[in-house]
């Protein structure tokens, strides 16, 4: 095979010291996140002047200046066959093609157009469309989807996605930016400062004077919300994870319309497409209580995370804890009214205290009691600085807020805000979807279907929280874990704790998909004793023989091949 394409990603130096100089974020920043997380190799751009010299056959201009120079060599570029990817950007060059930018829509939703019944109106977060000013302009060659004000059924502002011939090559601009979106989805409209707005329906109570992670979604309580046929609310898509999967569907699309491929890392091992986790709370701290979830976790033949909030248990239930091959982890306690404190330094004091008392080494998973937060980073710069490599605190704290609250059921590494240089902390994120089924306060089992379809939908991970004082108190508790445990197994749900989820993601991260001087795919990277699936999208064109099948990834027909290293 030798139509590999080569994918850059143009990170405009300057155009980004500009916009963090007066506060604000270069979001666009966060595409080599997303594209990390899909395996899929890219090099680096810091100036537009290398467009032309780079040998790449796409640029997505996650940031770069609005300017005649830009414009130069980008057109310049595409000119001679290459492929830019811009989301709601690259305004100047709208200009050259006869367009102008129409008024910004902070929020809306848009519809892909996509066949059947997983056409999902997606929440998008900002979006510049464009308006043609010139007669003579340039005629998009396709037009994808649409995007509406406010609401799904609000005001047509354009097409979602547009795609213009420029000279040999194409500009794939979408209206939406998307990585303002997956970041604010993910992380909240913003530092929080403040309890953020109740539900009107009285199931979802923020304001409740303690500074949390919901406390800044940026899901609409009345747009995104679904009701159960028990009547449990509960928000209903992973917009986020749709949203990648739409850019690199097109990222793909355009790849393989040249003639050329991507060789990308499977999210899994083979054999595995999605993921149950389950973590607990230790709360209360009763050694009795450990046992019974000991006691019920053997029984339904699961290993779970346990997040250790101090005193904790007897030492002996810790031993205990690990000969069964459950994680112990970390529950900060930040909760004032519980004496604990938001600091740094009662971050390390507590985590010492656990490691001491478990005698552990180090401790992979952290997850905030109450799911306390405040500010945009510190909590992440913490847990760097601590040696904790993974966070679970991003998940709703009440009744009408469980669900898809963070857009998200993917591990992700966060960015930080401007003031930190957008850089992207070291701290995997695996957000929570509902705690503690089946107790008055809280939702019931009705959740576990619709949730467990949508994780498996985006091959995510479904992790749900359970504290172990309910397990012991509370039979429905019991039953709704092995509720969970059965209709997993049946969606063909792998069971992991957040520490192999940690180890795996940064693992797979470490690899590289390549091509031997044979023509076969081969990776780079550590040896390990997994079996990896690289996907290769087909293109007619290809030599290799990857086999007959092919299976699809973002809506982009892709070979399958399984390696070891």
């Amino acid at each position: 095979m030798t139509n590999l394409a080569k994918i850059a990603v143009l990170r405009d130096r300057e155009a980004i010291s500009k916009l963090q100089s007066f506060g604000l974020n270069a979001f666009g920043l966060y595409v080599g996140e997303v594209l990390a997380h899909a395996g899929m190799s890219f090099v680096e751009l810091h100036d537009a002047g290398e467009a032309e010299t780079c040998g790449c056959d796409v640029i997505v201009a996650a940031a770069c200046a609005e300017d005649d120079r830009t414009v130069k060599h980008l057109t310049a570029y595409m000119e001679s066959g290459g492929i830019v990817i811009s989301c709601a950007g690259l305004n100047k060059l709208g200009g050259k093609l006869g367009y102008a930018k129409a008024e910004e829509v902070a929020v809306g939703y848009a519809d892909l157009g996509n066949s059947g019944s997983e056409n999902t109106p997606l929440r998008f977060l900002g979006a510049t469309p464009w308006r043609p000013v010139l007669a003579d302009r340039t005629i998009p060659s396709a037009e994808k989807g649409s995007i509406f004000r406010d609401r799904q059924d609000g005001a047509f502002e354009g097409a979602a996605l547009q795609i213009f011939p420029v000279g040999n090559g194409r500009l794939y601009r979408w209206s939406v930016d998307i990585w303002n979106t997956i970041v604010h989805l993910q992380q909240g409209n913003g530092p929080v400062l403040e309890d953020g707005a109740p539900a009107s329906d009285g199931t979802g109570a923020l304001n409740d004077n303690i500074l949390k992670a919901d406390d800044q979604a940026a899901v609409d309580w009345e747009l995104d919300r679904k009701i159960t046929d028990t009547g449990m609310p509960y928000f209903a898509y992973p917009y986020a994870d749709l949203w990648r999967e739409a850019f690199l569907g097109s990222l793909l699309e355009a790849i393989v319309a040249d003639g050329k491929t991507l060789p990308f890392i499977g999210y899994y091992p083979d054999g595995i497409s999605h993921v149950l986790m389950v973590s607990h709370d230790s709360d209360q701290n009763k050694d009795q209580y450990a046992e019974a979830t000991l006691e019920l976790l053997a029984e339904v033949g699961l290993n779970t995370t346990w997040c250790m909030l101090e005193p904790g248990y007897g030492k002996p239930i810790y031993e205990r804890v690990k000969e069964a091959g459950h994680e112990l982890a970390f529950h900060f306690n930040g909760l004032e009214t519980q004496k604990g404190i938001w600091s740094e330094e009662e971050f390390a004091r507590q985590l010492q205290w656990l490691k001491d008392a478990a005698e552990l080494e180090s401790v992979t998973s952290n997850k905030n009691h109450y799911t306390r937060f405040e500010g945009w980073g510190e909590l992440f710069e913490w847990c760097e600085r601590n040696g904790i490599a993974a966070d679970q605190t991003r998940g709703p704290s009440k009744k009408g807020n469980v669900g898809m609250l963070f857009g998200t059921s993917h591990p992700y590494f966060p960015i930080a805000w401007a003031n930190d240089g957008n850089r992207m902390y070291d701290v995997l994120e695996m957000s929570f979807l509902t705690q503690d089924l089946e107790l008055s306060t809280l939702s019931d089992n009705s959740v576990i279907r619709p949730f467990l379809e949508q994780v498996k939908r985006v091959r995510g991970v479904a992790h749900f929280l359970y504290h172990q004082v309910h397990i012991h108190n509370w039979e429905a508790v019991r039953n709704s874990i092995r509720k969970l445990v059965a209709e997993a197994r049946q969606l063909g749900f792998d069971f992991w704790t957040g520490k192999k989820v940690n180890d795996w993601e940064r693992y797979r991260r470490s690899l590289k998909a390549g091509v031997g001087e044979d023509g076969s795919i081969r990776l780079d990277g550590p040896s390990s004793d997994y079996d990896i699936v690289v996907y290769i999208p087909a293109i007619s064109s290809a030599t290799g023989d990857f086999g007959s099948e092919t299976v699809e990834w973002y809506g982009i027909a892709c070979y399958k091949k399984v390696l070891r290293i």
